[in-house]
């Protein structure tokens, strides 16, 4: 049972994501907050880099995909990033959410958005 985690919240970046086309048009920020389920254990051991996940070239991956290819739904967002975390053979499991602070909501409200969890159990009986 993996027990372990690396966190990287807040990862900001400008998109062109939405279903309506002033969002595709003028782009808006969103965030984005990745969990990663995984063993640290040699990582610890050997204090070597390459026995963990890098998580500031994960974060760059993210950001990428936040600034990336324009989707209609959060939950597209979600699943790219969390198969960019789940391409590390380390990675058990992931959770991300993608906040979506600026959407076009008529009430007033603080954020909204979506939490996926997957596992590469999961992406390998996919």
């Amino acid at each position: 049972m993996t027990t372990d985690e690396i966190a990287i919240t807040g990862i900001r970046a400008v998109g062109h994501h939405g279903v309506y086309a002033h969002e595709r048009r003028d782009g808006q920020e969103f965030v984005a907050d990745v969990v990663l389920a995984l063993s640290l254990r040699r990582a610890a051991a050997t204090d070597d880099v390459a026995d963990t996940v890098h998580y500031g070239e994960l974060a760059e991956k993210v950001a990428g995909i936040l600034a990336g290819d324009p989707v209609d739904l959060l939950e597209t967002l979600a699943e790219r990033i969390a198969s960019a975390a789940l391409s590390y053979p380390i990675v058990d499991a992931v959770t991300v959410t993608v906040h979506k602070p600026q959407a076009p909501i008529p009430v007033p409200f603080d954020d909204v958005s979506v939490t996926v969890r997957r596992s590469r159990e999961e992406a390998v009986h996919a």
